[in-house]
């Protein structure tokens, strides 16, 4: 239950709102060590998958051998929420724990029951996929710049604006950063070493501190 507590989905409700919804409710529960396989691409889908611990990655293979972090998720947040109510029912990428952790399923018939039994966790869910649409256009702007280095400032400038602060602490690792971005690790850290050197940033591991916000963002021009 205090795991579920702190679920986006149950965002706002009290304890004993959550364990009323919870009863009753078909659910499963599956741990993971690092780097198992949760699901395969092309694996059906009947679950809403919600993290109670450890972290989550999202990863699309490709025939070459390539692997692209598509999405990193920490506990609280939940994945396939948009694929237990879509016509295809299977996983467009490969879901991967990426340490120890904890999920909890619950199959679709159950979810619309939760859903139209609380107001507030059905505005909890239609906020989730909201926020899901902006991450994929932040996602497909990232993609689409023509530069390591805009790449690089087009990320740091969505984490300040979520952060509030100039001083950033990055979800993830460099490696993970670089997956993300679609580039070579070494070539991300190159670029970041020159942006050092350029006055626009300063950093260390993942902590980040933009020294000259207005030149950053005119990088991206």
């Amino acid at each position: 239950m205090n795991a579920l507590s702190k679920c986006i989905l149950f965002n706002s409700l009290r304890e004993e709102e959550i364990t009323e919804l919870m009863e009753g409710v078909n659910y499963s529960i599956k741990c993971y060590s690092d780097k198992d396989i949760v699901a395969i691409e092309g694996d059906p889908c009947d679950s809403i998958s919600i993290i109670l611990s450890g972290d989550i990655e999202i990863h699309k293979p490709f025939s070459s051998g390539k692997v692209v972090t598509i999405s990193h998720f920490t506990a609280g947040n939940i994945f396939a929420e948009s694929l237990v109510f879509s016509d295809m029912k299977t996983y467009p990428a490969t879901v991967v724990s990426s340490s120890s952790s904890c999920v909890m399923n619950i199959p679709r018939v159950e979810l619309v029951q939760m859903l139209g039994r609380h107001p507030r966790v059905l505005e909890n869910f239609a906020g989730v996929l909201s926020r899901r649409i902006h991450m994929l256009n932040d996602r497909i702007t990232s993609l689409s710049l023509d530069s390591t280095r805009k790449k690089i400032v087009n990320i740091l400038l969505l984490e300040y604006g979520r952060q509030k602060s100039q001083y950033l602490l990055l979800p993830y690792s460099r490696k993970k950063m670089a997956e993300l971005l679609n580039i070579p690790r070494p070539s991300l850290s190159r670029e970041l070493i020159r942006m050092k050197d350029d006055g626009l940033i300063d950093f260390y591991k993942n902590r980040i501190k933009i020294l000259d916000l207005k030149n950053l963002e005119g990088e991206l021009k």
